[in-house]
C-alpha cells in the first residue's frame, strides 16, 4: 500500500484481531452525473478504467461497460495478472497507455501526491481533470448504467426495482463475493468456518431460488446477476482450492452451474473472462497461500456447454440473447 506517497510492503494488516478478513474501504468516491453542471459530467471519451482481467471486482466494471456497448465511450487498459510486492504493474503486453507507468501505484500518485491506501483496480481515471474519480466497483458499476447512454438496450437496472437490486447486491457481497476472501484470508480456525458456514448457507439458499427462477431478481437480467457471476466464474478454479472453499463445487450445483453457464454465454461476457489470468494471478500472488506459486491446470470444466435455463421465463433484450464468442480483447 501506499503511505503519505511512498509505497510499502510491511503497511497493509488484511485481519483483525480475531483473524477476520476485514477489507478496507476504497478511498475515491466522487461521482459521474449525467448532467452538464456536474464536477464530473457523462462525456464520451473523458474517461478511461484501468482494470485487471483476474480481479472479481474489476470485471463486473468490464462486463457492465461491455453489455451496455460503452467500449467507444470510456476506454480500458489492463495490468499484468500476477501481483508481487510492487503492486498491480504494467508490462510492455499491458503498458500503461495515458502516462507509460510502471505500476499503477503511480497513477494513484498523480491523482494524490500523498495518497494513503491500498492501490486496488478497477480504476476509473478522468483523462481531462487527471485524477481518479472512483475505485470502488459497485459504484463505477452503477455510473455506467445510469450516467451513459446504453448503446445496447441493455437495462441493468429496471426503473422500479433498484432497491431490491441492491438489496440481492447487498446480500451477494457480504456472503458470496467477500465471502470466498473471508475464508481464504481468515487467520484463525474459527474466522475461517464461520466464513465458509456464511458462503454455503447463500450458495444453497440461492441453488434453491433458482431452481423456479432464471436470474437473481426473477425474469430480468440485472447488475446483480453481474456480481455473482463475477464470483461463480471463478470459484471452481480458485475459490475451492485455494481459498479453501472446497465443501462444494460449483459445477455440482445443478442450479447455479447451469445459471453460470448461461450468464458466461450471454451477450458478449464470455469475452470479458480469462480464465489464464485468473488462474495465475491468484495461485502466483499469493505467497502466503501458496508458498510454492504453482498453479493448477484444473478443472477441466466447460462454460460453454448447454445449460437448461431455458425452461425458466426470461425477459431478455436481443443483445443478450446471442451467442457468445470466446475471446479476449
Amino acid at each position: 500500500m501506499l503511505v503519505d506517497g511512498e509505497w510499502r510492503t510491511d503497511a497493509y494488516e488484511a485481519t483483525n484481531e480475531d483473524g477476520e478478513f476485514d477489507r478496507d474501504e476504497t478511498a475515491f468516491r466522487d461521482w459521474i452525473r449525467d448532467a452538464p453542471d456536474a464536477d464530473y459530467p457523462a462525456e464520451s471519451g473523458r474517461y478511461h478504467v484501468y482494470i485487471s482481467r483476474a480481479c472479481p471486482w474489476a470485471h463486473r466494471v468490464a462486463m457492465t461497460r461491455r453489455l451496455l456497448g460503452l467500449e467507444d465511450d470510456i476506454s480500458l487498459s489492463i495490468v499484468e495478472p500476477e501481483r508481487y510486492d510492487d503492486g498491480w504493474e504494467f508490462s510492455d503486453d499491458y503498458p500503461d497507455p495515458l502516462y507509460g507507468e510502471d505500476y499503477l501505484r503511480d497513477v494513484y500518485r498523480r491523482a494524490d501526491s500523498d495518497f494513503t491506501g491500498r492501490v486496488t483496480v478497477p480504476v476509473l481515471w478522468d483523462k481531462r481533470e487527471e485524477t481518479i474519480v472512483n475505485n470502488e466497483s459497485r459504484e463505477i458499476m452503477r455510473m455506467l448504467t445510469t450516467a451513459f447512454d446504453d448503446r445496447n438496450d441493455v437495462d441493468l437496472l429496471p426503473a422500479g426495482r433498484e432497491d431490491e437490486v441492491d438489496d440481492i447486491i447487498d446480500d451477494v457481497y457480504e456472503s458470496i463475493n467477500n465471502g470466498v476472501y473471508r475464508a481464504g484470508f481468515a487467520d484463525t480456525q474459527a474466522a475461517y468456518e464461520a466464513a465458509v458456514e456464511d458462503l454455503f448457507d447463500a450458495l444453497d439458499r440461492w441453488e434453491d431460488v433458482l431452481e423456479d427462477q432464471r436470474f437473481l431478481a426473477g425474469e430480468v437480467f440485472t447488475e446483480a446477476d453481474v456480481a455473482m457471476f463475477a464470483t461463480l466464474v471463478r470459484f471452481d478454479h480458485v475459490y475451492h482450492t485455494h481459498f479453501k472453499c472446497n465443501r462444494h463445487s460449483i459445477h455440482e450445483y445443478p442450479n447455479l452451474w447451469n445459471y453460470t453457464k448461461e450468464v458466461y454465454q450471454l451477450g458478449d461476457i464470455a469475452e470479458t473472462v480469462n480464465l489464464d489470468h485468473i488462474t495465475r494471478h491468484y495461485y502466483k500472488s499469493h505467497g502466503d497461500i501458496n508458498p510454492k506459486r504453482l498453479v493448477p491446470t484444473g478443472p477441466d470444466i466447460d462454460f460453454s456447454a448447454p445449460h437448461n435455463r431455458d425452461r425458466l421465463p426470461a425477459d431478455l433484450p436481443a443483445e443478450l440473447r446471442g451467442d457468445a464468442a470466446v475471446a479476449d480483447d
